[in-house]
């Protein structure tokens, strides 16, 4: 996994509940990396995995939800570092429906050996898009909150419902109705 999503993650951590939590969880993980990110470095997904259970032992919220906030949080650092990325799109519908062949083509440009999740459009139109995701890190609510920010940045609204294909999270459909 990319170090700028560490780097970034723990930048959401000291934000929202202090750097004395940001030692916390680094403290209660065991981490090869003991904690240290650089944006550029790759590290394994398992310190994400600790790092985001012990951030939910300690402050009562669920993994699915610090993901969406998380994303969120992304979304702001994709719009300051590649603004020209997002002014290729005029619609949420377009941009969402291109990421497989457009945006991680991209990010696979500045980051070669990223490991990214995959998205097939099942079905497009231009207010309704259905979209299966699969990952072996079932990230899905990450996904789900970056969908929202880019609706959000193209002052549109949506309904989005997730369906979990298989039950650990890995294959999620997305359903996208555009309001």
């Amino acid at each position: 996994m990319k170090g700028i999503v560490f780097t970034e993650f723990l930048e959401l951590v000291e934000d929202k509940f202090g750097l004395e939590m940001v030692d916390k969880i680094i403290s209660s993980s065991e981490l090869e990396s003991e904690g240290v990110y650089t944006s550029v470095g790759t590290y394994s997904f398992s310190e994400m995995l600790q790092l985001l259970q012990h951030l939910s032992e300690n402050t009562g919220i669920s993994i699915d939800n610090l993901l969406l906030v998380y994303a969120e949080h992304f979304f702001g650092v994709i719009e300051k570092s590649y603004p020209g990325l997002l002014a290729t799109y005029k619609d949420p519908i377009e941009m969402i429906s291109s990421i497989e062949n457009h945006i991680h083509v991209e990010v696979r440009k500045i980051y070669p050996d990223a490991e990214l999740p995959t998205f097939e459009v099942i079905e497009k139109t231009d207010k309704y898009l259905i979209m299966d995701y699969t990952s072996s890190r079932a990230m899905h609510h990450f996904g789900l909150g970056l969908m929202n920010k880019t609706f959000e940045h193209f002052n549109s609204t949506a309904t989005i419902e997730l369906e979990k294909i298989k039950e650990d999270g890995t294959k999620v459909r997305f359903v996208i109705n555009k309001n």
